[in-house]
């Protein structure tokens, strides 16, 4: 439809400069520079290399999006980024970037969470989202279950991560393998080929005194570490495919058994996974199996979504004009912090487009 929002989002938060275009729940345009090669050698990502790779890549990525859209910048009406949480240098690019352009333009500004971000993106891919909604959001920085009776207003936490994510603890225990960075796809690759059942790796969080909704990967990883350690000091092969079936199996048996007791307890039959961890094929399958067995309906973005993307952003941004939520002001700021209860940084003023911006003086 021509009168749903046309929205530009820009996603910065970590290491791949994103950029995508939405009109209403239609996916226009999705373009990503990714930094993570420049990373790799690091073995995990250096806050002031991805700054200075977003700045190179800003520009021409918002151009590359816009030509695959098919639409000028004039043509939008609004603007999205990232406000938090994740790297502040990173951040502060982004909404530098969107500042600019929707002051340049005359549109309105929406500084948007990117955890909400994760969420609403499935509606590009499965439509709109029923309310109240359950997400799963696994990636490299969070682990979270979360509630929202609105997307745009309204996301609460039901727990989180306490120390380790489960993308830390898959890049972690592939630094152990010698199996390089990031850790997560290659992980899923050599588990394929490994016993899942091999290696009795422990479940944190899972005692009945424990919390019902938090996530620990730490111990885990711990003594995932510990057991390749020893095999080396006894001079044996590390089998390392069993090593990685067996703990990705230990990882995605909590996720997947505290978000269907979270379904269950809120009386919620749906489920919606996303983050970049979600593009693991283990995880999606014990999903779908766990979710059929007991009445919930699985919403999973497809994996290229799941990363970080300018997408997600745009779609939660048009779900900002949509709704009529008041934009952001000009003196929009990144939030490291920002909580996920937050879902997006309104202004105070009602007259949000200055007045020279009115004139459009982007060309």
């Amino acid at each position: 439809m021509t009168d749903e929002p046309l929205v530009l989002g820009i996603e910065t938060s970590c290491d791949e400069t994103g950029v995508g275009i939405v009109r209403g729940h239609t996916l226009l345009a999705d373009a990503v520079a990714s930094s993570v090669d420049e990373h790799a050698r690091f073995g995990g990502v250096v806050p002031e290399v991805a700054s200075r790779a977003h700045l190179e890549a800003m520009v021409p990525t918002i151009q590359r999006a816009l030509k695959d859209a098919g639409v000028s910048a004039s043509d939008l009406d609004g603007i999205a980024v990232t406000a938090g949480p994740g790297l502040a240098g990173a951040l502060l690019v982004g909404v530098s970037a969107a500042k600019a352009y929707a002051y340049a333009l005359g549109k309105p500004l929406y500084g948007v969470n990117h955890l909400a971000s994760h969420i609403c993106v499935d509606q590009l891919e499965h439509g709109a989202l029923p309310e109240p909604t359950m997400a799963l959001l696994v990636s490299g920085g969070h682990s979270s279950l979360l509630l929202s009776s609105d997307i745009t207003s309204d996301v609460r936490p039901l727990g989180a991560t306490i120390d380790d994510a489960a993308g830390e603890a898959f890049d972690k225990i592939a630094r152990v393998l010698n199996l390089g960075f990031p850790g997560g796809p290659v992980i899923d690759r050599y588990a394929k080929e490994g016993d899942p059942t091999a290696i009795t790796f422990p479940r944190g969080l899972t005692g009945p005194r424990d919390p019902a909704y938090d996530f620990s990967f730490s111990g885990l990883k711990t003594s995932v570490a510990r057991w390749i350690e020893a095999k080396r000091a006894a001079g044996e092969d590390v089998p390392v495919r069993d090593v990685s079936a067996s703990f990705q199996e230990a990882v995605v048996d909590v996720l997947t058994r505290k978000a269907v007791r979270a379904c269950k307890d809120e009386g919620v039959d749906h489920l919606m996974i996303g983050g970049g961890v979600a593009a693991n094929s283990r995880l999606r399958a014990l999903a779908a199996e766990r979710c059929e067995a007991a009445g919930i309906r699985l919403r999973v973005p497809r994996p290229k979504l799941c990363t970080d993307n300018g997408a997600m952003v745009a779609s939660l941004g048009a779900e900002m004009v949509a709704r009529n939520r008041t934009p952001s002001d000009w003196d929009l700021s990144a939030d490291s912090s920002l909580p996920v209860t937050e879902t997006h940084v309104p202004g105070h003023s009602h007259d949000h487009v200055h007045e020279v911006s009115k004139e459009n003086l982007y060309s």
